[in-house]
C-alpha cells in the first residue's frame, strides 16, 4: 500500500474561534470532523437523516444488529484502519494473517486462492496454478495477463478511457477467466463487470491490492457491527472534543458572504468560516454556489450502481466457512454474520450482490426463491435446514459508476471558493469508491481547511 495513513493533527493546532460546518456523516464527514476537532476548530456536524453513518450503518431488526451491507477492508486500506486505531475500535476488525479466499466453483467443486510468503507478484503464482475453478491452460492465461497488468500505471490518465474487459480480451482472456477470476475481484471492488469498468480503476485495484505487495490483499472482516466499529466511536470522539452534532438537518444552500459562509438549514442559518460538503455529488452540485465552480453536468454523468444484500437466518449452522465466494452463480459472496449480529443460535448468512441492477427492483419473493435454492446448492445442509428469517436490503446508491471515463468526471476536493471543500469517495481521491477512499477524502478535506484557515501545510 503506497498511501500512508493520515494522522490526526495535534489538539489546539488551529484557531479555536474558527467554526467549520461539516455536512454529511458518512465516513468522509466523520473523518473530516474528527480531524478538524483535533486541530482546535469548533465543529458542527450536520446530517440530513435521523442517524449517522452515511452509506455504512447498522440497524436493529427482530433482536439482531444488521449492517446495511457487507463491507470489508484489505490490509492496504491503511487510512480506514488508522481511523479505527484512533477511535479505539480496531479490535472490531479481524484481518487475515494471510490472504485466503475459499471459492465454490461450478459443479460444487471447492477451490481456494491463498498467497504464499514469496515476494510479490510471486506470492500468488502458486494460488493461480492450483486454482481448480479454471482449466490448467486458463490458469496460464491469467498469469500472463497478471504480469502485463503489473506494468500499467494507474495514474496514467489515458487508461481511464479504456475498458478493463477490452484490455483482458487483448491479453488472451476468455469467458472462463473473466467469469471465474477477474470478475471475482472486479465486481466486488469496483461494483461492475470487467466490461463496464475503467482500465485505470482496475489497474489501481489489482496493482495496489494484489500485485505490488505480498500482504496488501489480506482481508479484514468486521467482527462488530458498523455502528460499533466506527459510527458511534466517531460520534463519541467528536463530542468529547467539543463538536456539535445535528441530525434531521439537511443543508439547503451554502452562500459565501465577505470571506465566510452562511449554511442554510430548514430551521436556521449557520455562520461558518469554512464548510466541508461530505454529501453525494448531486447534493453538492445543488447546494454549492455557482462561484464554487462545480460542473454539474460532470457530476450528473457519474451515475450510480446499486448493491443488494440478501439476509437469511437458518435454525442451525449450514457451513463452517466465515466467508466464501461463488463463481458462475447468482451468489457472489457469502458471509457468516451470526456473532456480529448478536445471535447465539442458528446461523445468519448475508449474500452480497454487487453490480445488482438485475436484483434492485426484483420483489423479495423472487429473491427468496432464487437465493434459498442457490444457497441450498452451494451448502447442502442449507437445503434441509429451515430458515427463521429472510429479508433484503437494497442500496440504490451503492457506488458511482466506475466506467471508462469516470475518473475525469470526479470533482477535485478544493473548489474555486477557499474554505469550501468537498469530501466523499466519489471525489478525485485516486481510489475506487470504497471506505478507504472515503476516509482518505475526509483527511484531505480537513487538510485543505486547515491550510486555508490556519496557514498549515497541506500534505
Amino acid at each position: 500500500m503506497t498511501a500512508p495513513c493520515a494522522q490526526p493533527r495535534a489538539s489546539g493546532a488551529g484557531p479555536t474561534e474558527a467554526h467549520v460546518v461539516v455536512a454529511g456523516s458518512g465516513l468522509a464527514g466523520l473523518t473530516a470532523a474528527c480531524d478538524l476537532a483535533d486541530a482546535g476548530f469548533a465543529v458542527t456536524l450536520v446530517e440530513a437523516r435521523a442517524r449517522l453513518g452515511g452509506a455504512t450503518f447498522s440497524f436493529q431488526r427482530n433482536g439482531m444488529t444488521v449492517d446495511n451491507g457487507q463491507h470489508v477492508v484489505l490490509r492496504c486500506c491503511t487510512a480506514y484502519q488508522g481511523l479505527l486505531d484512533r477511535l479505539g475500535s480496531s479490535a472490531g476488525m479481524d484481518v487475515q494473517d494471510r490472504f485466503h479466499v475459499p471459492v465454490i466453483a461450478p459443479g460444487g467443486r471447492f477451490s481456494e486462492l491463498r498467497r504464499t510468503d514469496a515476494p510479490a507478484p510471486l506470492h500468488l503464482a502458486s494460488a493461480i496454478a492450483r486454482y481448480k475453478a479454471l482449466r490448467p491452460a486458463d490458469r496460464v492465461r491469467v498469469l500472463r495477463a497478471a504480469l502485463a497488468l503489473r506494468s500499467l500505471d494507474p495514474d496514467d490518465a489515458a487508461l481511464d478511457s479504456h475498458s478493463f474487459g477490452d484490455w483482458l480480451v487483448r491479453h488472451g482472456q476468455n469467458d472462463a477467466t473473466r467469469d471465474r477470476l477477474w470478475n471475482l475481484i472486479t465486481v466486488a471492488a469496483l461494483n461492475g463487470d470487467v466490461s463496464q469498468v475503467s482500465l485505470a480503476s482496475a489497474a489501481k485495484v489489482f496493482r495496489t491490492a494484489l500485485l505490488d505487495a505480498a500482504d496488501a490483499a489480506d482481508i479484514g472482516i468486521p467482527r462488530w457491527p458498523l455502528e460499533d466499529l466506527h459510527v458511534r466511536p466517531a460520534e463519541k470522539y467528536l463530542l468529547e472534543r467539543g463538536g456539535q452534532i445535528r441530525t434531521h438537518s439537511p443543508v439547503r444552500g451554502v452562500a459565501p458572504v465577505r470571506g465566510r459562509f452562511l449554511v442554510r438549514l430548514d430551521d436556521e442559518v449557520l455562520d461558518a468560516d469554512a464548510v466541508v460538503l461530505a454529501v453525494p455529488p448531486e447534493t453538492a452540485a445543488r447546494v454549492c454556489p455557482e462561484r464554487a465552480g462545480l460542473q454539474q453536468w460532470r457530476l450528473a454523468r457519474l451515475g450510480v450502481v446499486p448493491i443488494v444484500n440478501v439476509h437469511v437466518v437458518y435454525e442451525r449452522p449450514v457451513t463452517d466457512l466465515s466467508f466464501v465466494a461463488a463463481v458462475s452463480s447468482p451468489v457472489q459472496w457469502v458471509f457468516d454474520r451470526t456473532a456480529a449480529a448478536g445471535l447465539t443460535e442458528g446461523q445468519y448468512l448475508t449474500v452480497s450482490l454487487s453490480a445488482a441492477e438485475t436484483w434492485l427492483a426484483a420483489p423479495a419473493s423472487t429473491l427468496r426463491e432464487v437465493f434459498l435454492a442457490e444457497l441450498g446448492r452451494l451448502f447442502p445442509d442449507a437445503a434441509t435446514t429451515p430458515h427463521s428469517r429472510f429479508f433484503v436490503t437494497r442500496q440504490r446508491r451503492g457506488t458511482f459508476r466506475q466506467s471508462p471515463g469516470s475518473n475525469r468526471l470526479r470533482a477535485d476536493q478544493h473548489t474555486a471558493l477557499p474554505g469550501l471543500v468537498l469530501a466523499g469517495s466519489w471525489t478525485a481521491t485516486g481510489w475506487p469508491d470504497t471506505m478507504e477512499g472515503a476516509v482518505q477524502s475526509g483527511h484531505r478535506a480537513a487538510d485543505l481547511v486547515f491550510t486555508q484557515l490556519a496557514g498549515g501545510v497541506s500534505r
